[in-house]
């Protein structure tokens, strides 16, 4: 079959629905209606969808249409570099987030078109509430965003390539915002009383939002996945898979990809991006970068540092850094002896003075409250409580005390921690803090 025009196209996918519905295998399916399928213009499928619902298709039914539709472009979306990324890779998970994203954005296209069409108010509440629940699936879609500004841009950097991180996020965050908005438009619309205006506006950006989640597909699978696997290292996959999964995943990874080599995290590589490399990477990204690229040679560890597993510290920046924060703590060890307590710049908390080291934990308490301070650290030792809340004033000041056990990475107790925050303005003044929140 070939040169097909639109009408036979409507037809061919009107039979395949018929198909689906009846319970046929989708595989199946596939290679029964390959030939057809391969004519079909990514273009097309939007037009298509609309004709299918407008000659009285459900937008659910014709949601069954789009794994075949992804795995119709899959080759179109994924270039030809990325062939033999293993199971279970990063890589491989975040490609397969991108195919569930852009069901979500064909899905998104769907309900926009069923809301303009809809001629009574069960089929525009049936519209809002397929908007609706796609929005809250678009919104899940931050934690893929995450992983690339969190465990993958970072590795651009190290490299100089900052251009193509800084533009990715910022589209990013328009989708984010953009769903933010939608979602929170749709849930107050009132399917009674929504004009034919107000149902144009809200199909209108929810296609604008469906336009911006392809697109933005087409940059990552397009430029900045051939991109990393030309220039990422193997150790450097195995840090982003370690951070990766504690982030958390779209899609299930199918399989464990085991590295051959130990994590690498961005600054302890030796960043070089040779004119050979730069060869091998999309012309997009090469034309984003220029033709100089300065890596960052940044050296983040120092003599004296201090290592801890999220970072590096100086003594004298632990002692800047406790005095900074807008709490005080003090902890004691399994003995019950107080080993280190902080003091705040920001907030004056109860008297406690250098005297109090080496001190047992309830004598740092009137005689009144010490059997009680035994009792809490017993039951936290005992593991009946994850932590306590406490309340109380001081003077004019309310008061919030934390009781928390503090354990090792095994999640074994190695000691409690105390820690007091001046939470007035927050009781205080409730509205007025509301006021200053900013939705990042």
């Amino acid at each position: 079959m070939s040169n097909m025009g639109l009408a036979e196209k409507i037809r061919v996918f009107k039979e395949l629905l018929k198909k689906i519905h009846e319970g046929e295998d989708v595989n199946k399916l596939k290679k029964e209606f390959a030939d057809v399928l391969k004519q079909v213009n990514p273009v097309e499928i939007p037009i298509i969808e609309q004709e299918l619902i407008k000659e009285g298709f459900r937008v659910n039914d014709v949601i069954a249409l789009c794994d075949l539709h992804l795995e119709l472009f899959r080759d179109f979306l994924v270039g030809k570099e990325l062939r033999g990324v293993p199971r279970g890779h990063p890589l491989d998970i975040l490609i397969r987030e991108n195919d569930l994203i852009m069901k979500l954005s064909e899905v998104l296209s769907l309900h926009a078109g069923a809301l303009r069409n809809a001629d009574t108010p069960d089929r525009v509440r049936e519209a809002l509430e397929g908007l609706r629940k796609t929005l809250a699936d678009v919104k899940g879609t931050r934690v893929h965003y995450r992983k690339l500004q969190m465990t993958i841009f970072p590795y651009l950097e190290r490299r100089g390539i900052y251009a193509v991180p800084r533009v990715l996020w910022g589209k990013e965050d328009e989708i984010i915002q953009a769903t933010r908005k939608l979602l929170k438009r749709v849930e107050e619309a009132s399917p009674d009383s929504l004009t034919p205006e107000a149902r144009e506006e809200i199909a209108k950006a929810a296609e604008d939002l469906s336009k911006k989640l392809a697109d933005q597909v087409f940059r990552e699978n397009k430029i900045l996945y051939p991109s990393l696997w030309a220039l990422l290292t193997e150790g450097e996959w195995a840090a982003i898979k370690e951070i990766g999964d504690d982030i958390g995943h779209l899609v299930d990874p199918g399989a464990e990809w085991v590295p051959k080599a130990k994590p690498v995290m961005p600054y302890e590589i030796t960043p070089e991006v040779t004119p050979e490399l730069m060869k091998s990477l999309p012309p997009e990204l090469r034309m984003m970068v220029g033709d100089k690229i300065e890596p960052d040679r940044y050296e983040i560890r120092g003599e004296g540092d201090i290592e801890l597993p999220t970072g590096f510290l100086r003594p004298e920046e632990v002692d800047a850094l406790f005095r900074a924060l807008p709490l005080e703590v003090t902890y004691a060890n399994m003995d019950d002896r107080i080993r280190f307590f902080s003091q705040s710049f920001l907030h004056k908390g109860f008297v406690r003075t250098k005297t109090i080291v080496g001190r047992r934990l309830e004598y740092c308490h009137p005689p009144r409250l010490e059997y009680y301070v035994k009792h809490v650290v017993k039951q936290l030792k005992e593991g009946k409580h994850p932590y306590r809340e406490f309340w109380t004033r001081m003077g004019g000041r309310i008061i919030r005390v934390l009781i928390v056990p503090v354990r090792d990475r095994e999640g074994k107790q190695i000691g409690t921690l105390e820690v007091v925050e001046d939470l007035t303005e927050v009781v205080n003044n409730p509205e007025a803090v509301k006021k200053k929140i900013m939705v990042l």
